[in-house]
This record gives structure tokens, C-alpha cells and sequence, in this order.
């Protein structure tokens, strides 16, 4: 009972990370993609650490860049830089390899054994995802794609380092660390590269009130707590879930209509995502702190 419940929270961080498309979509301006990202990071990681009243000490002032770097700066500069290159669902898709990133990761540096059934799972809800955001029209952008890839292999590694790094530090405590490293290293990236933001609105306001409070220091909170309590190749399969709320709420909120494909997609989703939780055995969850 208690591992569904380490389950459940855990799953509404993606769950609530489909979100974010529809609200920096229809609340924020568009090209600016990495002052978004800056915004959304440094004031929430701010506030947690005031919350939390604690600063990195030792060698977790590198591993706080590192850490930072690898699942909000890069991560989000990539992402970003994808979704304004490729079409959504073929960014959505190649994003959709973390999973199996992270299941090749933890081997070397976890200690954790490369499953098959993992491995499958993986598979299934990155084709399950293909099947729920690809359209026709399909263009193809080398710079897009290798974006996409690359912001994968970020957060893939960066989960499988907080897993690493992260068991004598809250989760909440790691957030805050993550969130200000990752927004101090893109505040000169979006001083320099992106064009200056027009005069702010209240409904601006409150997007990105959204998308670093809830979207980012809750929804992150929830995922450190699920990766010292499930470990990352349970957690990252969860990651899926991501793009199935997104088109669930297209649906809901913006009368976006899914098809029999779609719905394919959304069983093979659900599947891949109880396979991994399956294929995950305990033993395979130890961390080799070597």
C-alpha cells in the first residue's frame, strides 16, 4: 500500500508537467523561450530556500551546478529550443527516450542490471507516445532533433545523479539547490539570446506563478521524493504519463479531438508504465556508492 502511494504522488509531477505546454502556450509570449525557463526556475528555487533555510555545503556546491545544469538549464534550454523547431509530437516522441536513457545510465553509475523487461517497457510507451502525438506533415529538423535527444540524455543523467547524490538530502532541499543553480545558469543564456520581454500582463503573472510554483518546485519535490523511494528506472517510466495528460487536457480544455491511433497510443502508454513498475525488482534498486 505504501509503495502505491509512493506511486501516486509521484506520477502527478508528470501528470501536472503536461500542463505546461497549455499554459506557456496561451499565457506567456512567444521566443522567449530560455527567459521563460530562467523565470520559471530562479524565483520558485529562490523561495524553497528560504523554506527550507539551508545552503549546499561541501562537495554539494558542485553537485547542485551539476544536478541543476543537467535537469533544469539544459534540459529546459533544449527542450525549448525543440519545441520551436519540430513539430510537438516528433519532440514529444524523442523526448519520450529518457526512459530507456535512464535504464542504460544506471548501470555504470548506479550498479543497477539492465532488465529486459525494462528495457521493453521502455519501448512500449515511447512507441505508445508516438502513437498519441504524431501527425501527418512531418517535418524533420537536424538541429531539432539532435535538441530533443539531447535534452533526454540531460534529464536522464540528472535523475540518475540525484539518485545517486541525494540520499541524505530532503527532496524539497534538493529542489530548491536544483531550481537556483539551473536558473542562474541560464539568466545570462536568456540576457544574451533572447529578445527583451514586452510589458508584462497579470494573466503573464500568474503562467509563470504556475509554472514554478506548481509546475516546477511541487512537481520536482514530488519526483526527488520518488527517486529515493522507487528508484529511477521505476520513476522515469512515469515520465510518459507527461504527454498522455497533455492530450488529455488538449482535449478537455481546447476541444482537441483524439482518434483510434490516439487511443492506441494511450493503452500502449498505460501498459508501457505498469510494465516498468512491474519489471522493477527491489533488489535491482540498491545504489552503488562507490
Amino acid at each position: 500500500m505504501k509503495r502505491i502511494s509512493d506511486l501516486a504522488l509521484t506520477a502527478l509531477a508528470p501528470a501536472i508537467w503536461g500542463s505546461s505546454y497549455i499554459v506557456a502556450t496561451e499565457g506567456l509570449p512567444a521566443g522567449h523561450p530560455l527567459t521563460i525557463a530562467c523565470l520559471r526556475a530562479l524565483p520558485a528555487g529562490l523561495l524553497l530556500l528560504l523554506l527550507v533555510r539551508r545552503l549546499p555545503s561541501g562537495p554539494w556546491w558542485g553537485r547542485a551546478l551539476v544536478l541543476g545544469a543537467f535537469n533544469f538549464a539544459i534540459f529546459w534550454g533544449l527542450l525549448f529550443l525543440a519545441a520551436f523547431r519540430l513539430p510537438g509530437g516528433l519532440a514529444a516522441t524523442l523526448g519520450a527516450s529518457q526512459p530507456l536513457l535512464v535504464v542504460l545510465f544506471a548501470w555504470p553509475f548506479l550498479g543497477t542490471a539492465i532488465r529486459p523487461g525494462a528495457v521493453g517497457a521502455a519501448l512500449l510507451g515511447m512507441g505508445g507516445v508516438g502513437l498519441l502525438v504524431l501527425g501527418p506533415g512531418l517535418v524533420v529538423d537536424g538541429l531539432g532533433m539532435a535538441a530533443a535527444l539531447g535534452g533526454a540524455v540531460s534529464m536522464a543523467l540528472g535523475t540518475v545523479l540525484t539518485r545517486k547524490w541525494g540520499a541524505d538530502v530532503s527532496p524539497l532541499t534538493l529542489t530548491a539547490w536544483q531550481m537556483v543553480a539551473g536558473g542562474v545558469l541560464l539568466a545570462p543564456a536568456a540576457i544574451l539570446l533572447d529578445p527583451p520581454w514586452p510589458a508584462p500582463t497579470v494573466g503573464q503573472a500568474l503562467s509563470l506563478g504556475y509554472l514554478g510554483l506548481i509546475g516546477a518546485a511541487v512537481t520536482y519535490g514530488l519526483w526527488f521524493r520518488g527517486l529515493a523511494k522507487l528508484g529511477p528506472v521505476r520513476v522515469s517510466a512515469l515520465g510518459f504519463l507527461s504527454p498522455l495528460s497533455a492530450v488529455l487536457l488538449g482535449w478537455g480544455l481546447l476541444g482537441e479531438q483524439p482518434g483510434a491511433v490516439q487511443g492506441l497510443g494511450m493503452v500502449l502508454v498505460v501498459g508501457g508504465v505498469l510494465w516498468s513498475q512491474a519489471a522493477g525488482d527491489r533488489r535491482c534498486l540498491r545504489v552503488r556508492t562507490a
